[in-house]
């Protein structure tokens, strides 16, 4: 065997071995500023655990605030096309695009974000994996307890809603604000601070998490909590996706490493992060002296009674359309109310 054979031999197994170890960059898109809890408590430590198990074959590029063009909304497809390989975002941003999961959206469905979103991966699996094709869900989150905020009047019952322009993130919760009698406003969350400074609406449906994130706490007069242990009055869906043909490309080895940091475990971690967010969040508001009014039992039945049409209506909507809406609405109550802390 000649020297010039071997030489080649190992240069070919040296340039093999360099291109084996070659990282499998992700990149991974979502819309909220870098220092948003769901980069900092959730991307950023879930991206060190899969390079860590990996053994840095999988590393990730994160870009935060849509820094890869684009609206909120386009989001989910920019995961299907390829334009990011991992996207976090509301399936909701598409209006009835994935009815299955709509159904965590519905009002006075979830008494925390974790165990809601435990049960969210639950109906993915039952209900949700038609609705999907394209992209490979990693999670599906619900955030803590959505809570009201405006800058007309406190808002104790019902009837103070009346002649409000509210912003809401999604179909349901527009419905939702309308069935409560203000006047809904649809726009993406980035979007929201700018249409409160200037009056385009009168206050918004949000979870504490967000406000000090978008600086909301120092333009918002009052905040109206439903407290535990009555269910929140809403919440919204999350999604984080991956492109199914990235998922695909991988080898069996990494393929494993992402299933083992996906699902319903990885679900309810998210959760766990947006309840452990809300006091410290809720917290900024009231050193800046912010009113604050408690929806006691008695009233919370009237905001139940306004809003139990959205959900009739949902199960009207959807059974039709091939899923079963009833037993989805009692799934999802039953799975929230048995995994709620």
């Amino acid at each position: 065997m000649s020297k010039h054979f071997l030489t080649a031999l190992a240069l070919a197994a040296a340039s093999l071995a360099a291109h084996a170890q070659q990282p499998v960059v992700l990149k991974v898109a979502h819309f909220w500023p870098p220092t948003a809890m769901s980069q900092q408590k959730v991307l950023e430590p879930w991206c060190a655990k899969i390079a860590k198990e990996s053994n840095n074959e999988l590393q990730c590029q994160i870009y935060p605030a849509m820094q890869l063009g684009g609206t909120p909304a386009q989001l989910i497809q920019q995961a299907i096309d390829g334009v990011a390989d991992i996207v976090w975002t509301l399936p909701g941003y598409t209006a009835g695009r994935f009815p299955s999961m709509e159904v965590m959206e519905l009002p006075f469905l979830t008494k925390d974000a974790e165990g809601g979103s435990r049960a969210a991966w639950e109906i993915y699996e039952k209900y949700g994996q038609k609705d999907f094709a394209g992209v490979k869900p990693l999670a599906f989150n619900v955030h803590d307890r959505g809570q009201i905020h405006n800058n007309k009047r406190p808002i104790t019952k019902v009837a103070d809603f009346r002649g409000l322009k509210m912003r809401a993130p999604t179909r349901l919760t527009n419905k939702m604000v309308a069935a409560l009698g203000a006047t809904p406003v649809a726009m993406p969350m980035p979007q929201t601070p700018d249409a409160v400074s200037k009056g385009v609406v009168d206050g918004y449906v949000l979870p504490w998490e967000v406000i000090p994130t978008m600086k909301l706490h120092e333009m918002t007069k009052y905040h109206s909590e439903i407290s535990a242990p009555q269910p929140g009055l809403y919440t919204t869906l999350f999604t984080i996706a991956m492109n199914q043909a990235k998922y695909d490309s991988l080898p069996a080895h990494l393929k494993k490493v992402i299933d083992a940091n996906s699902g319903a475990d990885f679900s309810a971690s998210i959760g766990k992060a947006w309840d452990e967010s809300a006091p410290p969040a809720r917290k900024q508001a009231q050193e800046r002296g912010n009113q604050f009014n408690t929806i006691g039992a008695a009233e919370v039945e009237g905001f139940q009674k306004a809003t139990a049409r959205v959900t009739e209506d949902w199960i009207k909507e959807v059974t039709p359309k091939g899923y079963d809406g009833k037993a989805m609405v009692e799934m999802a109550r039953s799975l929230s109310a048995k995994y709620a802390k």
